[in-house]
């Protein structure tokens, strides 16, 4: 069926050439000197050994995406608010009902030769719907895609239906595990994409390397190569102090300190880049009660945690995800800590002088420092904790399941994803076990909504459920830091998963 742009379709414009730069930097760091071809760069990022890949519809690790970044392009990406821009789509629209979408590509052409058409956008699609593919992380989100009648529109147009109405189809197209592959392909051991690095290497667990692309169709990088290195985080600290690097995601606040008056190494903090908190299992005893998630919630010094665990660098949580972002519910009451309600409230689910299992890790900095906090802040309330370490090359599996307290952590993506990603009942990275019918009905309706103001009031109505009733205790929102050597050139600061974040492809080394 035909689409017809509506005024409330959405109509992206093509964008700027050279907008998107490395992720991390602040802009007064861009523009120190013109940009100079040549060269390599090398950026390290907190590895994953040996489940490292180069299938882009495989990605979860930040150093995974930042490779497959190097390599695909995205029909769509997301700026700095988290609202869809375009990429290798340079428009789209959709039907009254939002339930037909239209996508216009560019001209743009894969490494071996061959320009994208219709037919790689599909084939993506179906791989990444695939239902024997269970790593596919996109899967869930896009389960609604009717495969049988998405088809060609013209030269450059694909039509892409859905089983019930989408106003987020745009955002949802930019997530994690969403690049466009060639028609047929399908060997991460031979990565073809139209990104602006051409595979050159690959050994999981160590580093990747990517040479320019001189047919890429937003121009051509500066740069000759990049690598994309495995790193824990003192060889991170260590390598870009000693210029082994030029580049090292996810920095710690302590080493931000020690790097204040280096004038080798600058650090950029982004605001509000995810969220740092607590997950509660709310389909057993004792956090099916609400009553019992409501004591934790209000037992928590969120200040203290934000002045321990991140060195105050990051901003109160009011158990909300995504502050700052499209969809934020503002003007809710700022949760305050009170010990004597929790107690009561302890008390009353017969929590009080009983104990929880927190399984905790050090999978990611912070985890277990958070973990004791939370120990101590809970005692005082009446509430025992046993910590129990778990291994952290499979924590974030693991939590799905284990402990009865988890932490939790996520980067930037748009409030409906990070929804339908981990508080849906058939979520796959529901850490919380909040499985509710009536809440997901709740969430596809809101989703729906074609107005912007009355999906923003249902979403503002689907958060507040979550907030009051479910096991998230999301205490705050932390800076993201990253290191920069002194020698890279035209960068700005960008979110994690977002169009600027780790792009290499429009920086230099001066």
């Amino acid at each position: 069926m035909p689409v017809t742009p509506t005024r409330r379709s959405v109509l992206a414009v093509a964008a700027a050439a050279g907008a998107g730069l490395l992720a991390g930097c602040s802009s007064a760091d861009s523009g120190s000197s013109s940009p100079k071809k040549g060269g390599t760069l090398r950026a390290a990022f907190p590895g994953a050994g040996v489940k490292e890949t180069m299938d882009p519809h495989a990605q979860r690790q930040f150093v995974d995406i930042a490779r497959h970044k190097a390599v695909f392009d995205k029909l769509v990406e997301l700026d700095s608010t988290l609202r869809p821009v375009p990429r290798l789509a340079h428009s789209w629209s959709s039907d009254d009902d939002a339930r037909v979408w239209r996508f216009e590509l560019r001209e743009a052409r894969f490494h071996d030769g061959h320009v994208l058409d219709a037919d790689d956008v599909l084939y993506s699609i179906s791989r990444i719907l695939d239902p024997d593919a269970a790593d596919h992380l996109a899967k869930n989100s896009l389960s609604h895609i009717d495969l049988s009648n998405c088809r060609k529109v013209g030269r450059r147009g694909v039509e892409i239906a859905l089983t019930r109405p989408n106003a987020e189809l745009p955002s949802q197209l930019a997530m994690t595990g969403t690049p466009i592959v060639r028609d047929g392909w399908d060997d991460p051991k031979k990565p073809v994409g139209t990104g602006p690095f051409r595979f050159v290497s690959f050994t999981a667990g160590r580093g990747f390397t990517g040479r320019r692309f001189d047919d890429h169709w937003n121009g051509a990088p500066h740069l000759d190569e990049v690598r994309v290195l495995s790193a824990e985080t003192e060889a991170r600290a260590a390598a870009v102090r000693s210029g082994e690097v030029h580049f090292a995601h996810e920095m710690t606040p302590t080493f931000a300190r020690t790097v204040e008056h280096n004038s080798r190494v600058r650090v950029v903090a982004t605001r509000r880049s995810g969220v740092q908190g607590f997950a509660l299992k709310t389909d057993r005893a004792p956090f099916d009660d609400p009553d019992a998630a409501m004591a934790v919630k209000l037992l928590v010094d969120r200040e203290r945690l934000v002045e321990v665990v991140c060195a105050g660098r990051a901003e109160i949580g009011n158990d909300v995800y995504g502050k700052g972002y499209t969809y934020y519910p503002e003007g809710l009451a700022q949760r305050e800590r009170d010990v004597p309600e929790a107690r009561r409230l302890l008390k009353r689910t017969g929590l009080y002088n009983k104990k929880v299992t927190f399984y905790t890790s050090t999978a990611a900095d912070g985890f277990a420092q958070a973990a004791h906090l939370f120990t101590e802040q809970a005692g005082e309330a009446g509430l025992k904790v046993e910590v129990v370490n778990g291994p952290p090359e499979s924590y974030f599996t693991d939590v799905l399941g284990k402990g009865t307290v988890t932490n939790h952590r996520c980067g930037a993506m748009t409030i409906p994803t990070y929804i339908s990603e981990r508080l849906l009942a058939d979520a796959p990275q529901n850490a919380t076990a909040w499985k509710h019918q009536d809440f997901d009905d709740a969430f596809t309706a809101a989703r729906a909504m074609v107005d912007d103001d009355k999906r923003s009031e249902r979403y503002r109505s689907v958060q507040t459920t979550l907030r009051d009733q479910g096991g998230l205790v999301l205490w705050g929102h932390p800076e993201w830091l990253n290191a920069i050597s002194h020698t890279v050139q035209g960068v700005k600061e960008a979110p994690p998963n977002t169009v600027e974040w780790a792009r290499f492809d429009t920086v230099w080394l001066d």
